[in-house]
């Protein structure tokens, strides 16, 4: 079990995760911590799925857009939160190789794809307001399926790149990972390599994913707000403005939970854990009541299933 004393990550077959670092008194108000906001999780994704499912109403590109990412917030929480949670209560903190692999590559897959889908959101949004006649047309059944099929093929692609520099290095060092689970950065720390190459493919991998994401979203949002500024009645400037209130919120959040992680000092790796848990559990906790709260279609359809129970009660 654990480094052999070799010089070459096969040796390695388990990594030990640190975790947060909490007085063992508090392990068990970490663990209920942990337990209620993903159930929150759970509840408020598999609703929004449920009911964009089953709501021939909201069969349009923009709840399309909107289950797949409650589907992605929903599958980044599962592939980390578990684990973390047993890790919460355990002596052992261990987390096999295979495992550990497997949670980078699904974490930074899902990741990748969350960005894109929401930048997919931004160009629906974008044709909406500024080619509402044209809506049909361009913002076809099969693009919408091309769109997120391309969201997880990049995911797919950066996630492979990512776990094949980050796990070719050796580990000799060390294989206690500083962090409730595996990320790149926290890895890259035990490893005795030359991590260059590493450093060169993430900052690539970085640039290729957020820069095309942040200038569709930008651009998308300029058209928005020139177009709407020549609505001359307010009511109409009010009602398109509301139809992007809900998306604007939701990548606001993102990426500033993302930059809290990832710009967050070395030197200060429990902070960097607070932000980790913001956008691994918070972030897909608020999602679902961004869209809840400020979503006619969505609200509209929450009614109709509670006025459901109701009556069959």
């Amino acid at each position: 079990m654990g480094d052999k004393g070799g010089d070459n990550h096969s040796e390695v077959t388990d990594f030990i995760l640190v975790g947060i670092r909490v007085r063992p008194e508090l392990h068990s108000l970490l663990f209920l911590l942990f337990l209620i906001v993903y159930g929150m999780v759970l509840l408020g994704d598999l609703s929004m799925i449920g009911i964009i499912v089953t709501d021939p109403w909201l069969n349009t590109p923009m709840y399309f857009f909107l289950g797949n990412l409650s589907i992605i917030d929903l599958a980044y929480s599962i592939v980390i939160v578990p684990k973390a949670m047993v890790n919460t209560l355990s002596q052992k903190k261990t987390i096999s190789f295979a495992g550990c692999v497997a949670q980078l590559f699904l974490y930074a897959l899902f990741m990748v794809a969350e960005a894109f889908v929401l930048a997919a959101m931004a160009y629906d949004r974008f044709i909406t307001i500024c080619n509402p006649l044209l809506y049909s047309v361009r913002m076809s059944r099969s693009l919408c399926i091309q769109l997120v099929a391309g969201s997880y093929l990049c995911g797919w692609v950066s996630s492979i790149l990512q776990i094949g520099v980050t796990f070719s290095m050796s580990f000799c060092a060390s294989r206690v990972i500083d962090h409730f689970y595996c990320d790149s950065n926290p890895i890259e720390k035990i490893s005795c390599s030359n991590i260059f190459l590493k450093k060169m493919v993430s900052f690539s991998l970085a640039v290729l994913i957020i820069l095309p994401t942040i200038v569709v979203i930008v651009l998308s949002y300029m058209y928005i707000v020139s177009t709407v500024l020549k609505i001359r009645s307010s009511e109409g400037r009010k009602k398109a403005f509301s139809t992007c209130s809900s998306h604007l919120g939701v990548v606001s959040l993102l990426y500033r939970t993302v930059s809290f992680v990832y710009l967050t000092p070395p030197s200060n790796p429990e902070l960097c854990k607070v932000a980790s848990v913001c956008y691994i559990l918070f972030t897909p906790m608020l999602n679902p009541l961004i869209y809840s709260l400020r979503n006619k279609g969505v609200k509209d359809a929450m009614k109709k299933v509670l006025w459901k129970k109701k009556v069959l009660l």
